[in-house]
């Protein structure tokens, strides 16, 4: 019941009234009246409060030098799941318990903030890494919620009429041999080498200043060059000036056209148009990507294709059909492979890729209206 005060990042001191004071006993919380420096306390009666903020006494109040969280680099649409699946495998579908969510995320994450958007089934969260944010994802998919959510995009910044990046400084440990893919993979993605160090046994040291949008989806590449024996770290450095366009992918998207599941006679014969995501006797829906296109444009395709029956051509002839194996989409993958009009659908049970705009009449228009625009 001590009167103290709480000093913000404006320096106004707020009063405030421990109501209780509890600290850690191994993994328990236990009540207790005082505690000593180095203790985690959990204080209750107290509202308003963020990261840096001083609790101080109210006779003398005196602030101690601020901590400032890192700010955040990149955003994340997160919006209702609006599929014809939707319902099916999750118990939170509503936007209303969405928003709760995400701002109780906020409480316990200081480095991330969510924001509303003119949509109102939809936010904007903004944090300090995809990473961070899959793991957001991961956590509430777990939980039961279904969601669509789009790729990451870093946040830029105008300062006096020029254009400025999040850049981020990468700390690269490595075998020699690894060296050259590296090095050459981050360059196209506008880094730069700032140090490299040999000591001789055989791993290496590169440092690297690189724009944050050069690290997204680069930690799956990295630890295939590096056969999962390179070690990644990076910093946030400040922002810069923008370095440049880079690809940051070469292929279209092979989009369903029809709601239905995955017969194996038309995925045999879609195979030699791309990847595939998808398996026999899986559902599917229009709008819905079901592979990757082996070109840089989309098309729409039909999965659900039977064989037409006739006296010379039997069902049976199905069963020496022999598809490729289909590797599992795990939700870092779908992140890094969506483009700015698709997002990643995730439910307790499923990761699904899936257009923005799911019928193709609508997604057709909106194509034909963007390229007049450029024109």
């Amino acid at each position: 019941n001590q009167s103290l005060v709480c000093i913000d990042a404006a320096g106004a001191a707020k009063p405030l009234r421990v109501s209780k004071l509890q600290v850690y006993e191994g993994p328990k919380l236990t009540e207790t009246e005082t505690a000593e420096p180095g203790d985690i306390l959990v204080l209750s009666g107290v509202e308003d409060v963020t990261i840096g903020d001083t609790i101080t006494v109210a006779d003398a109040p005196k602030a101690l030098p601020r901590i400032d969280v890192d700010e955040p680099t990149v955003s994340m649409r997160f919006a209702i799941n609006t599929s014809p699946f939707v319902g099916r495998e999750g118990k939170f579908v509503q936007s209303a318990k969405l928003r709760e969510r995400l701002y109780k995320e906020t409480l316990r994450n200081v480095a991330i903030k969510v924001e509303e958007t003119e949509d109102k089934d939809a936010f904007t969260v903004k944090g300090r890494g995809e990473f961070q944010m899959a793991i957001i994802v991961e956590t509430m998919r777990r939980e039961g919620f279904e969601l669509s959510v789009g790729r990451p995009e870093v946040i830029y910044k105008t300062e006096g009429g020029v254009r400025k990046e999040p850049i981020e400084h990468l700390f690269i440990d490595c075998d020699e041999a690894f060296v050259g893919v590296v090095t050459e993979k981050l360059s196209i993605r506008k880094g730069r080498m700032l140090n490299l160090v040999n000591h001789g046994s055989g791993r290496v040291r590169l440092e690297f200043s690189i724009p944050s949008r050069g690290l997204i989806g680069y930690r799956d590449e990295f630890l295939t060059d590096t056969k999962g024996t390179g070690i990644m770290n990076s910093i946030f450095l400040g922002y810069e000036e923008y370095r440049g366009d880079f690809p940051s992918r070469f292929t279209g998207s092979i989009v369903c056209d029809r709601e239905g599941v995955g017969v194996p006679y038309a995925l045999f014969n879609l195979e030699p148009r791309g990847r595939l995501f998808i398996t026999p006797g899986e559902p599917v829906y229009e709008g819905m990507i079901v592979g990757e296109h082996n070109r840089d444009n989309d098309i729409n395709v039909n999965p659900c294709k039977e064989k037409k029956l006739t006296n010379m051509r039997a069902s049976g002839k199905d069963e020496n059909v022999i598809l490729s194996p289909v590797l599992p989409m795990t939700l870092e993958r779908a992140l890094h492979f969506v483009r700015e009009d698709e997002m990643v659908e995730v439910t307790p049970l499923s990761i699904r890729l899936r257009k923005s705009v799911l019928p193709a009449k609508d997604r057709h228009v909106l194509d034909g209206a963007k390229k007049k625009d450029r024109a």
